[in-house]
């Protein structure tokens, strides 16, 4: 029996990567009956007689939406025009990761394309100064940048459809010739150009495109959950007179005293209130 890694599923066959080596397997039926799915991701052990897949590694991590498992970092490409930055979008997409204990990487496209790049810097700035790595498509040496970024991991790209991910992905190995289409003026979002989500070997590690989002849900995360997934809240949240607490109308908050004093992006807080909101309508929804 080997071991390898799922780099891609395509109607019931999945390609594994052994030692620089692809070999397409089947599942076993037992998993069909387990109603346990091979992902993208996943370690496996599998006969390469047989070229079935006998078992799954435990998952660090398991995601649906894209369907990927044991992701370590996530790089969320996001335009600044065509379509416009959507902080909201950015934030969510942020948050998500840190729930799943990813790691994001931020990268920004089409700054070229601003008449003033001031508010942008302001934004760029704020996302360093909270801990986050942050890099421009327009920086020299950008595909050895990525990839310095991803080191060994398994990583996978994220975003609105039209950003520029596979592209991107171009830049980073002119071996990956995914298609690129442009964005639709007429309703402000590209058209999903990725079919199948695929592992890419990378330096010494792995990257994903994965299909454009069209909308992003908190499926089971909680309000506290929520609050600690945004990272500068959680490490001033000790500060707050009340614990747990949601940053909302409690007195005594520390987080909208930053908000207040500047410290804190007024846009983070706003959109965390609303993140609020949707997982309370969630809540109440249940009942």
């Amino acid at each position: 029996m080997s071991k390898g890694l799922v780099i891609k599923s395509i109607s019931g066959e999945y390609t594994v990567y052994d030692n620089g080596e692809k070999i397409v397997c089947k599942p076993r039926g037992v998993f069909r009956h387990n109603e346990k799915n091979v992902k993208v991701g996943d370690w496996v052990t599998y006969d390469k007689e047989t070229k079935i897949i006998s078992e799954i590694d435990k998952r660090k991590n398991d995601l649906n939406r894209p369907v990927i498992s044991n992701v370590e970092k996530g790089i969320i490409v996001t335009s600044v025009v065509e379509p416009e930055l959507n902080l909201n979008l950015l934030d969510k997409m942020i948050s998500l990761l840190e729930y799943n204990s990813i790691t994001p990487i931020l990268i920004f496209s089409k700054i070229d394309l601003l008449k003033s790049i001031d508010d942008f810097n302001k934004i760029k700035n704020y996302y360093e100064k909270i801990g986050y790595t942050v890099i421009t498509t327009e920086e020299k040496n950008l595909g050895e940048k990525i990839i310095s970024s991803i080191g060994t991991s398994i990583s996978f790209l994220v975003g609105q459809s039209g950003v520029g991910k596979s592209t991107l992905l171009n830049t980073i190995d002119k071996n990956l010739t995914l298609k690129t289409n442009e964005i639709s003026q007429a309703l402000g979002r590209g058209k999903h150009t990725t079919r199948h989500i695929e592992l890419f070997p990378v330096g010494d590690g792995f990257i994903a495109d994965s299909p454009g989002f069209g909308s992003l849900v908190f499926e089971d995360m909680s309000l506290l959950s929520l609050s600690q997934t945004f990272i500068e809240f959680f490490k001033n949240s000790d500060k707050c007179k009340y614990r747990p607490c949601y940053h909302k109308n409690e007195p005594k908050c520390m987080i909208k005293e930053l908000v207040e004093k500047g410290e804190i992006l007024k846009s983070r807080y706003e959109n965390y209130l609303q993140f609020v909101s949707e997982i309370e309508l969630r809540d109440k929804n249940k009942y």
